[in-house]
């Protein structure tokens, strides 16, 4: 409830221009409210199963929100595997969000789609998606984070919090101070990312974020089902 006030407040008083590029276009406020907790992202790499198995079985143990980010598929194989996850995420009645592609996220019906700091704006994003669906950016700065709410993003993700093979790309870890001040200055949901386990959950979610999202903590467990459900018991859907 107090996350919903504080989201239906921004709603009310920004004053951001989202197409910063057309300063005179209106903002359209986005319709959907993130309604989940826990927010994994794939990498068919390192998990043992077919990635549409293995979401699946995070799905059973509770996961309500998959974002599809296999960069290196040829787009029609990246189509189809989005196809599949779309097929399954509805079984569940959980969220799919496709990393970078809009045309694929508007071709399979997904939920949102999730921007790297380089990809195409918020606000161009968003005149092609509308506001029924939803927009996530990475971030790794406070400045990346002001940047994508200022755009129009509906959440971000914010890290590396701890080091992680996956995220060495971006530079050290940002640390959970680092962490906290996101929270603290933007006014759309953030969630931690990065070397993010079940060891570590108690300290992330001390920065008051608004969920976590991870990779391996999941799909790379010998029991993926299991691993989601002890990570749902901790922080909820």
């Amino acid at each position: 409830m107090q996350r919903a006030g504080r989201r239906a407040q921004s709603a009310k008083s920004a004053k951001i221009d989202c197409f910063s590029s057309m300063p005179h276009a209106p903002c359209a406020m986005p319709t959907n409210a993130i309604d989940f907790r826990l927010y994994l992202i794939t990498d068919r790499q390192v998990t043992k199963l077919p990635l549409p198995q293995a979401v699946r079985l995070a799905l059973e143990g509770g996961v309500r929100a998959i974002q599809l980010r296999e960069k290196d598929l040829p787009i029609r194989e990246l189509l189809a595997l989005a196809g599949d996850l779309r097929v399954v995420t509805k079984e569940y009645g959980a969220k799919l969000f496709i990393n970078d592609r809009v045309d694929v996220a508007v071709a399979v019906d997904a939920d949102g789609v999730h921007l790297g700091t380089q990809s195409m704006p918020c606000s161009a994003v968003r005149k092609i998606i509308g506001r029924n669906r939803m927009i996530g950016v990475s971030t790794h700065s406070l400045d990346e984070a002001k940047n994508a709410e200022a755009e129009g993003a509906d959440f971000i993700t914010f890290g590396p919090v701890y080091s992680t093979p996956s995220k060495a790309i971006f530079g050290p870890p940002v640390g959970l101070d680092e962490l906290k001040k996101a929270k603290e200055e933007v006014n759309i949901p953030v969630f931690g990312l990065g070397g993010i386990k079940s060891g570590n959950l108690g300290a992330v979610l001390q920065a008051n974020v608004d969920g976590v999202a991870v990779i391996s903590a999941i799909l790379a467990a010998p029991d993926i089902q299991g691993a989601a459900e002890e990570i749902i018991g901790y922080i909820g859907r």
